[in-house]
């Protein structure tokens, strides 16, 4: 028969309490990383149907406001037409808040019917207080250059 010494229960508790905040900790992360997804899907579905008034809803409040989009500007979404939009990579730092994405949009032009390729990068942070995630890149300069 084997005697426990009174170091060990107390130790078995303590690991065991370890081992359930971890689990904790990794259950807030698969919540924010499971976020991050579902809202990275939302807006890359609104720029590839041309929702760009639906994509400017996950344009972080603070971006919003000071470098508001005009009428005009979105006026001049409606002009082209998104034919791809590719992750070409990314990378998250779940503990920090922050994700960024390398993106590769086809852009024609429904008037010339031109068509070319635009590299943007989505840059996502964290709102602790809103528990959501925000684009801070604002909406994709389909223009860049021209």
């Amino acid at each position: 028969m084997r005697l426990l010494s009174p170091v060990q229960p107390a130790l078995r508790k303590l690991l065991v309490m370890l081992c359930l905040l971890m689990l904790a900790g990794t259950a807030v992360a698969s919540r924010k990383s499971d976020a991050l997804t579902r809202l990275q899907y939302d807006f890359s579905g609104a720029v590839r149907w041309g929702d760009f008034e639906g994509a400017w809803n996950l344009i972080d409040p603070k971006v919003r406001d000071e470098h508001p989009v005009t009428d005009l500007e979105f006026e001049r979404y409606k002009q082209v037409q998104i034919t791809s939009y590719h992750d070409k990579g990314a990378s998250a730092d779940l503990k920090a808040g922050t994700a960024v994405r390398e993106i590769e949009i086809g852009v024609v032009n429904r008037y010339t019917l031109a068509e070319r390729t635009v590299r943007y990068r989505e840059i996502w942070r964290w709102d602790a207080e809103a528990k959501t995630w925000w684009v801070t890149s604002g909406l994709p300069d389909l223009w860049a250059g021209q």
